[in-house]
C-alpha cells in the first residue's frame, strides 16, 4: 500500500523520533488513518505511536478533538482554523509531544473556486510549543495521489517539529 519511498521516510520519523523520546498522534480527515498506517507499517513503532484520531464528519472533529462548532460554520472544514484546532484537540487528547493534523479536499469532488480539489491543510503542534500551519494545493491529481502527498507532507513535519524538541 505504501511506496518505499514514503516507508522510507516513515522510518526516518520513528528513529528521529525515538532518539528524542517523542510520541506522536495524528488527527486526519482526507487521510482517513494513513498517516498512521504508514507510521504503524514498521515493526516497532509501537514505542513511538501514540495514537491517531481519524475526524471525518464535522461532527467527529467537534466530538472527539473538540474543534469549536464557530470554527466549523465561520471557516469550514477544510481550513487553518479547523487545522489548527484539530491538532490542538490531538495534543489535549492524548499523550504525544507531537501531532499533525489534516484536513483537505482528495476529490475528484466535492472542490470549489475558493476550495479546489487538492487544497489540504496541515497542522502540527508541539507539547509546549505553537502550532504551526502549512497550506498545499496539491491540484486534482488524483484521489489516491492527493492522499499520498498528503501523507508524505505530514511525515516530513514530524521531522520538523522532532528537530525542535530538546534532550
Amino acid at each position: 500500500m505504501f511506496d518505499d519511498q514514503l516507508i522510507a521516510l516513515a522510518t526516518q520519523v520513528l528513529e528521529k523520533a525515538r532518539e528524542k523520546g517523542v510520541h506522536l498522534a495524528s488527527a486526519e480527515s482526507c487521510t482517513g488513518g494513513l498517516i498512521m498506517g504508514c507510521l504503524t507499517e514498521i515493526a516497532g513503532s509501537s514505542d513511538v505511536v501514540d495514537r491517531g484520531f481519524i475526524t471525518y464528519t464535522n461532527r467527529a472533529k467537534m466530538e472527539v478533538l473538540g474543534v469549536p462548532a464557530e470554527v466549523i460554520r465561520d471557516h469550514g472544514a477544510v481550513s487553518e482554523a479547523c487545522a489548527r484546532a484539530m491538532a490542538e484537540g490531538a495534543l489535549a487528547a492524548s499523550s504525544a509531544t507531537i501531532t499533525v493534523a489534516v484536513t483537505g479536499i482528495a476529490g475528484p469532488g466535492g472542490g470549489s473556486a475558493e476550495k479546489p480539489v487538492g487544497l489540504v491543510h496541515f497542522a502540527a503542534s508541539l507539547r509546549g510549543g505553537e502550532t504551526c500551519h502549512l497550506e498545499k494545493r496539491f491540484g486534482d491529481i488524483g484521489r489516491g495521489t492527493v492522499r499520498k502527498e498528503t501523507v508524505r507532507t505530514a511525515l516530513e513535519l514530524y521531522l520538523e517539529l522532532i528537530e525542535l524538541v530538546k534532550i
